[in-house]
């Protein structure tokens, strides 16, 4: 399905059936006056601008990533740029669902420090990935910086509009980051679902000719498998168990090497090359590095 891309922030009122902004680079919505879609069944989305937005009681299906989210919670989603989402209503046009949007062009943030680095914002890069779900305390919280937006460029705007908008949106920025990682260490029994499904990706990896063949996973790999971007799972990784992606990798790979150097006689090299090394000594360094012993030290422990 060829997804529909929206350039403007006056595009995307005018399609959903809403006034023409008052500001043209940023727009603050409430879900409630979006009465019905303008095509009937499903579609993919693509906006050219941040979208910002606090969903309930969604009366069709949205696609985030590889996820398909209902909404009997409040669920906040930050999509960049270029980034397609899906929509379906429940019936042909029509569309129920509350909450808020903040939309914001690029060009609004144009000449300040927040354009170099709001993509940096971990929530934007898995946002295709992870929702956020929050609290109706942190709901009201959001909710009322959206409104103090609102209430900014709907005033008279002067010179110091855009620095106060600015402002307001680095503290709704900072505050997501807050809830979510209060996020990571609430939601344990999905997490730790994510580390039992993560040591299965492993296993089957590491059981197969694949470490000859093509090396070392990578983390792109391992996230692409488990259907969350490699920002994501790292976070998720480290709040955790302390450890990144990469050290979980290595930490299996010891355990292989450990196996087969305490279960076979295979030769360091032919250890070396089945675990997927070109050259026996990245093996020995590695494996030194992680246990304080050569292979060979750690197979003459053994006898």
């Amino acid at each position: 399905m060829q997804p529909r891309r929206i350039k403007t922030i006056s595009e995307y009122h005018k399609v959903m059936g809403l006034p023409k902004p008052e500001h043209p680079l940023i727009s603050v919505i409430n879900f409630e006056s979006i009465k019905s879609l303008p095509y009937a069944g499903a579609a993919n989305m693509v906006f050219d601008f941040y979208s910002i937005s606090l969903k309930r009681n969604f009366s069709g299906k949205f696609k985030y990533g590889q996820q398909e989210y209902d909404f009997d919670e409040g669920i906040m989603f930050f999509i960049s740029p270029g980034q397609v989402f899906g929509v379906e209503s429940a019936k042909q046009g029509e569309l129920k669902h509350t909450g808020w949007m903040l939309l914001i062009h690029p060009d609004f943030l144009w000449n300040t420090p927040l354009a170099k680095i709001m993509k940096q914002h971990e929530y934007f890069n898995y946002s295709v990935n992870e929702a956020l779900f929050l609290s109706e305390k942190e709901e009201t919280t959001i909710i009322n910086m959206m409104h103090s937006m609102e209430q900014e460029y709907r005033s008279n705007i002067d010179k110091f509009s855009q620095n106060i908008i600015i402002a307001q949106l680095e503290l709704l920025l900072t505050y997501a980051e807050r809830f979510y990682q209060r996020q990571f260490i609430t939601r344990k029994i999905a997490n730790h679902k994510m580390l039992d499904r993560l040591e299965e990706v492993l296993t089957a990896y590491f059981n197969t000719d694949a470490l000859a063949k093509q090396g070392l996973p990578t983390v792109v790999h391992i996230a692409e498998t488990l259907n969350v971007s490699p920002s994501y799972l790292s976070g998720l990784l480290k709040t955790l168990t302390g450890q990144s992606t990469q050290q979980h990798i290595h930490d299996k790979l010891m355990e292989k090497a450990k196996e087969k150097l305490s279960t076979t006689g295979l030769s360091i090299s032919e250890i070396a090359y089945e675990l997927g090394f070109e050259h026996p000594q990245s093996f020995s360094k590695l494996f030194k590095t992680k246990t304080n012993l050569s292979p060979l030290e750690f197979r003459q422990s053994f006898n």
